[in-house]
């Protein structure tokens, strides 16, 4: 089974298909994966907005939505007795850029836990990520049972901060992550380049299509010439016949080539071209022709004799009287 697997795995490795295909399948796990696909549910959640509010947390999320705006901010509404440092850890992709801050109630008071994700490593970075993570909470537990008061004291915080220059002014962006942007440009392209392909496709197609039937035409132009030729022929054979001329063997022959070529003429599958048909029709009337010219000579020559031998047995009969 093992090396039967390995087998199929070297053939499609092997072409350019196989490569293509593991490539989208590689890209596609990347996608997903960056996309939170490994997230817990408060992490997806936080993707694509500002406010989480743990089930059994009496929070409208609406109101809570337009008193955070698009501030970098995140707030975690847990549930009392929650591990507020690993709900806030569990957002560290989802909430990149952003100050987070994790709450649950506590008797009357709010326990918080607050962690930046703004600005790097350094030494002034990190203090000022210290005093933004003490900042943001103060002056909250005053509104324990009211949320959404408290959530906009803790906006008046982000709002100091950002004044202070401890936080960066601006809007939260969230983008899709890289391996989207190259699955929709790919899902672009794709459907450029079928588009293309079709389109090229059906021009290849109409000028086939075109061709075969100029070639249909000129071959029932072909048909309809030797059909017209053959029709002269059989009219200069009825010419003959009507003529009363000597029958000879030139004559039997040529009535059966006649009679041999119709049937080759009427069969569309005949062997022979049009052309090579056409040629053999033109033959054919160059002989009725000379037959023709043949009766006439000989008919005249005929007729004049007849007069010549009539007027010498007249004299004959007036010199006999």
């Amino acid at each position: 089974m093992i090396a039967t697997a390995r087998r199929l795995l070297g053939r499609l490795v092997g072409t350019a298909f196989g490569r293509a295909v593991l490539a989208c399948l590689a890209l596609a796990g990347w996608a997903l994966w960056s996309g939170g696909l490994l997230d817990g549910p408060v992490a997806r959640h936080v993707r694509v907005s500002s406010v989480y509010a743990a089930p059994g947390v009496d929070l409208d999320r609406a109101a809570a939505e337009r008193v955070v705006g698009n501030r970098r901010l995140v707030v975690l509404l847990m549930a009392p007795g929650a591990d507020l440092r690993e709900a806030c850890a569990d957002t560290e992709r989802a909430t990149h850029g952003t100050l987070v801050l994790a709450m649950s109630r506590d008797g009357e008071d709010w326990d918080t836990y607050g962690c930046s994700r703004v600005g790097g490593d350094s030494p002034r970075d990190i203090g000022r990520s210290l005093v933004a993570e003490t900042v943001i909470s103060q002056g909250a537990d005053a509104f324990v049972d009211r949320p959404i008061e408290a959530l906009k004291v803790i906006v008046l915080n982000y709002d100091r901060l950002v004044r202070t220059g401890l936080l960066p002014d601006g809007a939260r962006t969230i983008n899709p992550s890289l391996p989207r942007y190259l699955l929709a440009g790919g899902a672009v392209v794709g459907v450029v380049a079928g588009a293309a392909a079709l389109w090229l496709g059906g021009r290849r197609a109409g000028r086939l299509a075109d061709a075969r039937r100029a070639v249909r035409d000129a071959r029932a132009d072909e048909r309809a010439a030797l059909g017209a030729a053959t029709a002269v022929l059989a009219q200069q054979i009825i010419d003959l016949d009507r003529a009363g001329g000597p029958v000879g063997p030139a004559y039997r022959r040529l009535a059966g080539d006649y009679v041999g070529l119709l049937d080759e003429v009427s069969d569309p599958d005949s062997g022979d071209s049009v052309g090579r048909l056409r040629e053999r029709v033109e033959e054919l009337s160059r002989r009725a022709a000379d037959l023709a010219d043949d009766a006439a000579t000989g008919g005249g020559a005929g007729r004049a004799s007849g007069r010549g031998a009539g007027a010498s047995g007249s004299g004959r009969r007036r010199g006999v009287r």
